[in-house]
Parts: structure tokens; C-alpha cells; sequence
């Protein structure tokens, strides 16, 4: 790995797939004995973890039933509000 001009380096794709590294992922750099790591910032939550988060809550199968995947997507999306039923 090569440190660019902003001080910054690409994890290469095998370590993150392995880590389950993801953009947008909070990671720290930190000092331990001397050597530099990569850590998962602990106060974070993962990638996963917010879109669980965010979609929580949104629907129930009574509010979906007989809709379209696209149907549902657009609803989860904010983009329309789900049928009175």
C-alpha cells in the first residue's frame, strides 16, 4: 500500500470482505505497542446496523399484503405512504 498525499491508503477488497468492512463504515486508526491498526470505532454502528435501524418499525405484513416489491421499496423509501387497510 502506498500513503497518498492526504495521508490516506485503500484497504485492499480481500481485507475488507473479510473484515465486512463497507463504505461509509466509522473506522479509527490507533496506536497499540508501537504499531498502527484499524479498528472498528466502537461508538458506531455497522452499515447493517443502521439500515435494520432506519427500517424498523416501517411496516407489518397487515400494511404490505398484496403489494409489489416496487410497491413496498417505494414505501420504505418514503416515497409514498402505505395503503389504509
Amino acid at each position: 500500500m502506498i500513503l497518498d498525499s492526504k495521508g490516506q491508503i485503500t484497504i485492499p477488497s480481500t481485507l475488507r470482505a473479510k473484515f465486512n468492512l463497507r463504505e461509509g463504515d466509522d473506522v479509527e486508526v490507533i496506536e497499540v505497542d508501537g504499531t498502527l491498526r484499524i479498528v472498528r470505532s466502537g461508538e458506531t454502528p455497522t452499515r447493517g446496523r443502521r439500515l435494520v435501524d432506519r427500517m424498523r418499525g416501517t411496516a407489518d405484513s397487515r400494511e404490505i399484503e398484496g403489494m409489489s416489491t416496487d410497491e413496498i421499496m417505494e414505501m420504505l423509501r418514503g416515497d409514498r405512504l402505505a395503503p389504509d387497510r
